[in-house]
């Protein structure tokens, strides 16, 4: 019973009902950097508690109506037997390679960590184009089924392999490809991840790789953390918001990468999201600047 994993489990709940984003984005590289857990335990059992978490936070989403139910079952289409690949094959080049494969393992955490917060920085420093676009609901067309099934199937392999996508990659698909609101995003991006965990977490444990004891540890944490980022959801501007958790996943991949063996001084680990961060807020803030005052000519 660690304090620490409790109080992770907390900070990570919050985010996830505030946006969706932070449970294998931020859950695994904590657990590994901070709490010594091997990678494949970390991931087996962030999916399992992030099944639990995302349950309870899809509940109170789809009690608030922010969930595009059409679009979180086509995913879930593609996504549950993609995850289901991706646990047998990271079980499989476990079994293979032993020890030895987790410094390849933790470099593919860190490279799709890196994937996920430029994709998120980028949505929210420079396309704010997308906005004008963002509709409430998706017509369920052919196309759209097709398009949903095999995004779903592709982020699902990612995330059985490295437990990161629920939150990050597929609310990013949700922005870009069906163009839902923000709120919108959010409540179907977490109604889906629970679909997707339960089988994904059940894979994991099937396979051994899950500690029941964390589990419950992090549970402690996440699910009053969970309530009251649902609750929060209306109160923080995503703009401010988004910026700051592409800037903690670069520096979760930038130590998940130091723990693979990638020499890298202190000053880069800290340095880099810090300017990162300084960057996105000086350009936000130049971007949301009155416009100065007109000066009328002095009549002659």
């Amino acid at each position: 019973m660690d304090p620490l994993v409790i109080l992770f489990g907390l900070g990570v709940g919050i985010l996830i009902g505030l946006t969706g984003i932070g449970g294998g984005s931020l859950m695994t590289p904590l657990l590994v950097l901070f709490a010594g857990i091997p990678p494949v335990v970390a991931i087996g059992t962030d999916l399992a508690y992030g099944a639990v978490t995302k349950t309870l936070g899809g509940w109170r989403h789809w009690r608030k109506g922010t969930v595009d139910l059409g679009v979180s079952m086509w995913l879930a289409v593609g996504s549950v037997p993609g995850a289901l690949v991706g646990v047998w094959l990271l079980d499989r080049l476990h079994a293979t390679y032993g020890k030895s494969f987790e410094p390849t393992l933790l470099v593919s955490i860190a490279v799709a960590l890196v994937i996920v917060a430029v994709t998120i920085l980028g949505r929210a420093l420079f396309m704010p184009k997308l906005v004008a676009r963002e509709r409430h609901a998706v017509d369920q067309t052919r196309r759209t089924k097709v398009t949903a099934a095999l995004i779903g199937a592709v982020l699902g392999v990612i995330l059985g392999v490295t437990s990161v996508g629920s939150g990050a990659l597929i609310g990013l698909a949700l922005i870009l490809v069906f163009q839902l609101t923000p709120h919108r995003v959010v409540g179907t991006d977490v109604f889906h991840a629970a679909i997707l965990l339960w089988v994904a977490g059940g894979a994991h444990w099937v396979s051994g790789n899950v500690d029941f004891l964390l589990m419950g540890t992090i549970l402690i944490g996440s699910l009053p953390g969970v309530v009251i980022g649902t609750q929060l959801i209306g109160h923080v501007p995503a703009n401010a918001l988004r910026p700051a958790l592409g800037c903690v996943l670069l520096a979760s991949a930038l130590g998940i990468l130091t723990k693979a063996g990638v020499g890298m001084p202190p000053a880069v680990l800290v340095g880099v999201p810090l300017l990162v961060g300084l960057g996105a807020y000086v350009l936000l803030r130049t971007r949301i600047a009155p416009p100065p005052p007109q000066v009328e000519a002095a009549p002659a």
